[in-house]
């Protein structure tokens, strides 16, 4: 198989005359930060290797304006959505895979309200059903046969949107153990980035929040902590770099596991 990632647009498509079946929604962190960029990376190869009919807006996507809304910046929000749901509905968008969490939650549960009615999956769930109708398979694991994965929730795809099956039914493929932090499914611990706190200098505490998470993933003492959206990656990656295991201890996406497994 060619390594060459073919990721066509949507009006490269349009003036095909071609539709896709899904539209890939990169996200801001997927789009210009140097490691999420790798996510986006493996959720191509995956579709590129199921024949998956997709496309990106490409320099046409715009923030979904979830960081704004979060911060209070309800003008802005509406304003980013506005201009989104034009041009989603301009190419006759139906259904939208994404890779964060957060544009997932914003564009499934917010963008109705202003006119914005899309099927909207995240990319475990693509994954998932990728696996289901037999278009995906992995060979024993790879890597991470006989190996220790703990998987963190993030919040907007688990308490948010009640997604807790579809990352764990894709883990258990990898012929790997998954163990459970304390704190799980919907008791998870935020990793301290969501509601905009990313950007924002930290309040004052005893304790970051992203280092008690990454605490309470080291007691289950693995040799992976599985994330599923691009923020918890950077939030447990720089936990993991405070106690200096990254030597022992990688931080992975879910599709990157599956990339890797299924030798993309």
């Amino acid at each position: 198989m060619s390594n060459a990632l073919v990721v066509p647009t949507m009006a490269e498509m349009m003036a095909k005359g071609e539709t896709p079946e899904i539209l890939f929604w990169v996200g801001c962190a997927g789009s210009f930060d140097d490691r999420a960029k790798k996510i986006t990376k493996a959720v191509v190869k995956i579709l590129n290797h199921c024949n998956v009919k997709f496309a990106v807006l490409g320099t046409e996507e715009s923030c979904t304006g979830d960081p704004a809304k979060r911060a209070g910046n309800e003008f802005t929000f509406q304003m980013q959505a506005m201009m989104n749901i034009q041009v989603l509905d301009g190419y006759e968008v139906k259904k939208i895979v994404t890779a964060c969490p957060h544009c997932f939650n914003t564009l499934k549960n917010e963008y109705p309200e202003l006119g914005g009615n899309y099927e909207v999956v995240h990319h475990t769930q693509l994954i998932e059903s990728l696996f289901k109708e037999g278009k995906l398979a992995v060979k024993g694991g790879g890597d991470f046969k006989g190996k220790k994965i703990t998987f963190h929730d993030p919040c907007y795809l688990g308490r948010a949107n009640d997604v807790y099956e579809a990352p764990r039914e894709i883990l258990a493929k990898l012929d790997s153990e998954l163990v459970e932090m304390k704190r799980c499914r919907s008791k998870g611990l935020c990793c301290g980035a969501g509601g905009a706190q990313m950007f924002k200098e930290a309040e004052k505490g005893n304790k970051e929040i992203n280092i008690e998470r990454t605490e309470e993933a080291l007691e289950t003492k693995p040799n992976f902590i599985a994330t599923g959206c691009p923020f918890c990656n950077t939030m447990m990656t720089d936990g993991i770099k405070n106690f200096e295991k990254e030597n022992e201890i990688k931080v992975l996406d879910i599709a990157e596991m599956i990339a890797t497994a299924a030798d993309l």
